[in-house]
This record gives C-alpha cells, structure tokens and sequence, in this order.
C-alpha cells in the first residue's frame, strides 16, 4: 500500500471511528439526556393544560339542565317520558341569575304505577310535607362586584314576594332581620355540581364547598354565599320531616 493510500485509508478509518463513537455518546448519556428534557417538556405542558383554570362563563352561556322522566307504556314496558328542559324553570328577576330548575316532587308515600302525569306540569311550592320530596337544581348568580345593585324598583319585601309567587311558600322562609338566611321543616341533601358555595350557619360558622361536594342539611337555619365571579349549580332533594 503506497504511503497516500495509507494515509487516506488511516484517516477515513478514523473520521468513521469517531462518528461511531459520538453515535455511541449519543445513544448513551446524550440520547438520556434528551429524552429527560422532552419528557420534562411534555410533562411540564400537560401539567400546565391541568392546572390552567377554565375560563369562567356566564350563566347565560351555559346550556339548562335537562331532565330525563321515565315512566311505562300501557303494556308496562319502561319508557323514556321526555327528555328535556324540566317545564317548570323559575327565574328570579329582583335577584338576576338565580333560576329554580324545578325538577319533581312527590307527596307521602309515592305511586309507582310510571303511568303518573309529569307533576312539575301542576306548579310548584317551596318545600314537600311530612314524607313528600322535592327534587331541583339552583343555579346562583356570582358574586356581586362591590357597590352592586338590585333593578330599579326592587325591595328586601319585593324580592321575597316575587319569590313566594313564583315558588309558592318560598319568601315566607327567610328572615327579614337577617337577609339570606332561612330554615324548612327538610331534611336537604345537597351537592354542588358546577362552580364553589359558601355555607354559613348560627354564629357564623361556614364551611367551602367545592364542585362534588355535598350537604345534609338537617332543618337547620343557614344561608348560601356565591364567592366566586361566576354562577354556581346545586342540587337539592328535600325531604318533608316533622320539627321536633
């Protein structure tokens, strides 16, 4: 082999020797080290997605509740009734944003006959009596911005009337020497679906509630506080008991 030939030949042979080396660095420490940084990367960003609060909407954005009645046909076959915004939906216009979703009730022992007519048909009332249940959602509007007023025209007495008209019974629960807080003859078992509440009982004691939290409220006197910029959806089964 002449002197050039080997001179070539040693070079190359080297220029392949380090990149099998750097390959090798690569897939070694190197190629480690980049996968860490992707997954880091990637980590980071899908941590961000989580934590990224949603952007709050307005309760007008926000698509009613539907409900889903069942029933039987004539030959006793179960069968979907409806499957729709309940045909009871109370809006409280001295309190803009707070809607009673007025889903069922029944009174004492109910029927199972599936052949009863849709009761939300006949109206409502504020709470059930003795064994009766009252089924419904309520959506509350966000808190008020400081310095926040009611529509031209409304008073504490006005705004408790359009509720006991609408709702019937309703305004004659609330107390008129502290605004908000109200007590039934009820066992209430509450859970909040979308949005924060505030629960507040006798001398102040509260208690955060967040979206998947419940209640028991055991005809206990209480009142509820929106903290937050944005509407709030609770669900509530009442059910009629005796004060004792």
């Amino acid at each position: 082999m002449s002197r050039l030939s080997w001179r070539w030949w040693s070079r190359s042979r080297k220029s392949r020797d380090e990149t099998r080396l750097a390959s090798e660095r690569f897939e070694g420490t190197d190629r480690r080290r980049l996968l860490q940084t992707l997954s880091a990367l990637v980590g980071g960003g899908a941590l961000a997605a989580v934590s990224r609060p949603a952007k709050a909407k307005d309760s007008s954005d926000l698509p009613p509740p539907k409900r889903a009645l069942t029933g039987r046909d004539d030959a006793g076959k179960s069968v979907f009734k409806s499957f729709d915004v309940t045909p009871k939906v109370v809006e409280i216009d001295s309190n803009p944003g707070l809607t009673f979703y007025e889903l069922y009730m029944t009174e004492a022992v109910p029927q199972l006959s599936g052949l009863e007519p849709d009761p939300m048909l006949a109206g409502t009332k504020a709470f059930p009596g003795p064994g009766g249940t009252m089924f419904r959602l309520i959506s509350y509007p966000p808190k008020r911005p400081e310095g926040w007023k009611p529509p031209p025209g409304v008073t504490f007495e006005s705004a408790l009337k359009e509720m006991s008209d609408k709702v019937p019974g309703m305004g004659d629960h609330f107390e008129r020497g502290a605004p908000g807080m109200h007590t039934s003859d009820t066992i209430d078992y509450g859970i909040v679906v979308r949005g924060e509440m505030t629960l507040e009982l006798d001398d102040g004691a509260k208690v955060h509630l967040r979206q998947g939290d419940c209640i028991v409220q055991n005809g206990t006197r209480h009142r509820w506080r929106n903290p937050l910029p944005e509407p709030c959806l609770m669900a509530f089964i009442s059910i009629g008991g005796k004060r004792g």
